[in-house]
């Protein structure tokens, strides 16, 4: 019997194309998928990238013992199958790439539940796609054969290609990064779109991030609750409703007076809306604003998130049944926080588990969860709706049919030709959140509640807004009024009205900073507790200025909480914000 033995011959006559179909191989169960992705415009093309180059790695075991070709290609592919499979089904079913926040769903999912998601989402069309899948991968394997190379140059192109894949790379990050850890992270980041490794590493950092949540939530269950709890609505129905925005600038928005009409719907009910238009955050990123917006901690006492109750807490105490609806990403290192947050409350719906934010997510997801959260038989409701807004990428949070803003017609002119595409895709984004925050106006209004709903934005960003602002969105070290002005209204139902005081004429251009949120929300509420102070309320006939104070309150810097009354205009805008 013939054995296949390795050729003492030079590398001139190497089987290129036989390298070629192990490549194609081992690329097409990360490659569909990415592909699919590209093809669907869903997210960027780093993911395409780092899966091509992934791919490679199973070249190294196929140059060191090629004899065996066959057999570790089909050891290997079986894996790589099963979870391209796993990571194919899901993007047929949500459009979104595989990461670990669906390692978080599933994990936290009962059997029950899993049946239902596969009642409502399977479909024919489905057994067809996977069938084929798999039927392409064992036609690629049936190509495949044995690349044959002298030991040691097959040993020395082994090696280059573990250096240039993981070696080179990983030193990369951790050379880079402040920690071992950060840099080891990072590699994680860039190995994840390629199979199996979406799966080892979704899995790992979904433990990894459901410890530190765990510690957090142990942390929470050990904050005392409120002292001297009083709700003036005691035992009346209720349904109290809290929308976050994300990234969204109020000059922006026509229905502040910005000149586009970015905001129609909002702009026709602006006389049933309490507007004001005073409002900013204490810093320009989601999870350090929120940790403030949500609980009694700010920027003179920013610790204080992990010493006193939620918003969701206080609601709790209130005796309403509290739900959390987000299309922000789940399980990331960085919404740690705000998954803790969600978790405090008796129902959960999370909608966007897309491995990185740049990917199309549209927060029309949100009605159909809120919808059923207002039908829910529970006599007092209180409900988050945290939406993705006008986050960046800016062209992937509308879909087509919102692409209004499409050449420079009010577009300022110290916006460059090569900053218009950008500069109309946030106005588009702005465009759809009008349409999705009238909507859960409009839904909520539907139900004739007793109660309110306010809106507010974690956060503004600068889209070439100011003047010599070089960097795109936000930037603390540089900080700009746009990034730090939001929007913040509230609607009230007919009934609530009836016995409520809601005439906020006097106060709509109070200066107010969100991080004093929880004390506004109580006087609306009508609670009232020790811990609540009326003259830190928006809205309370007690209420006194005091410095918005904006800053990294951890900065080493001697100074670094500033007065935002007191910053520098860049702008006109800017001047006319400040001065109000």
């Amino acid at each position: 019997m013939a054995l296949f033995k390795r050729s003492n011959s030079s590398a001139a006559g190497f089987d290129w194309m036989g390298l070629l179909w192990l490549f194609l191989f081992f690329w097409y169960f990360s490659g569909i998928t990415q592909l699919l992705i590209q093809l669907t415009d869903t997210s960027g093309f780093a993911g395409f990238r780092q899966a091509f180059f992934m791919s490679a790695i199973w070249l190294a075991p196929m140059l060191l013992f090629p004899a065996r070709t066959k057999v570790m290609a089909a050891v290997i592919g079986v894996v790589l199958w099963a979870c391209s499979m796993a990571s194919l089904g899901y993007f047929f079913i949500y459009q979104q790439e595989f990461s670990q926040s669906v390692i978080f769903i599933i994990f936290e999912s009962n059997p029950s539940e899993a049946g239902e998601y596969l009642t409502q989402y399977f479909a024919w069309w489905m057994v067809a796609a996977f069938l084929a899948h798999t039927a392409f991968a064992i036609f690629l394997w049936t190509r495949l054969r044995p690349v044959y190379l002298p030991r040691g140059q097959a040993l020395l192109a082994a090696v280059a290609i573990l250096v240039a894949i993981v070696g080179y790379p990983l030193v990369k990050q951790i050379s880079r990064a402040d920690t071992m850890a950060d840099g080891l992270e990072k590699f994680e980041t860039r190995i994840e779109p390629a199979v199996p490794w979406q799966m080892v590493v979704a899995y790992r950092r979904y433990r990894q991030q459901l410890d530190g949540m765990q510690g957090m939530l142990d942390s929470v269950s050990k904050i005392p609750p409120l002292t001297n709890l009083k709700d003036s609505m005691a035992n009346q129905p209720a349904t109290l409703v809290l929308v976050i925005g994300e990234s969204t600038n109020r000059q922006r928005m026509s229905l502040y007076g910005y000149p586009r009409q970015t905001t129609p719907e909002l702009d026709k009910l602006k006389d049933q809306l309490a507007v004001f238009n005073n409002v900013i955050t204490p810093r320009p990123y989601t999870i350090e604003a929120l940790q403030q917006v949500l609980t009694f901690a700010d920027e003179e006492n920013p610790d204080l998130y992990l010493k006193t109750p939620s918003l969701v807490s206080v609601m709790k105490q209130a005796g309403y049944k509290t739900y959390w609806i987000t299309n922000q990403q789940t399980m990331t290192k960085r919404n740690t926080m705000l998954t803790t947050f969600s978790e405090q409350a008796d129902e959960q719906v999370y909608l966007n588990n897309n491995r990185n934010q740049n990917a199309r997510q549209y927060d029309g997801d949100v009605l159909e969860p809120f919808s059923k959260a207002l039908a829910d038989s529970a006599p007092r409701k209180f409900i988050v709706v945290h939406l993705l807004g006008t986050h960046m990428s800016y062209q992937y949070r509308y879909p087509p049919t919102f692409e209004k803003f499409t050449d420079r017609q009010g577009v300022p002119a110290g916006v460059h030709d090569d900053q218009v595409p950008t500069y109309n895709s946030y106005d588009n984004a702005v465009l759809y959140n009008d349409f999705v925050v009238s909507s859960l106006i409009k839904d909520y209004a539907k139900t004739d509640p007793n109660g309110f709903l306010l809106y507010l934005s974690d956060h503004g960003e600068d889209v070439f807004d100011s003047a010599g602002h070089d960097t795109l969105g936000r930037n603390e070290g540089k900080p700009t009024a746009p990034m730090y002005t939001i929007p913040f209204m509230a609607w009230a139902s007919p009934k609530w009205r009836e016995t409520h005081d809601w005439n906020f004429a006097s106060d709509l251009s109070r200066p107010y900073i969100s991080s004093q949120l929880v004390h506004t929300w109580a006087e609306l509420a009508g609670l009232s507790f020790d811990q609540l102070d009326p003259s830190r309320s928006l809205v309370s006939d007690s209420f006194k200025p005091r410095p918005l104070l904006i800053g990294n309150p951890y900065s080493r810097q001697s100074k670094p909480l500033i007065d935002f009354s007191l910053m520098k205009p860049k702008t006109p805008a800017d001047a006319a914000v400040v001065q109000q």
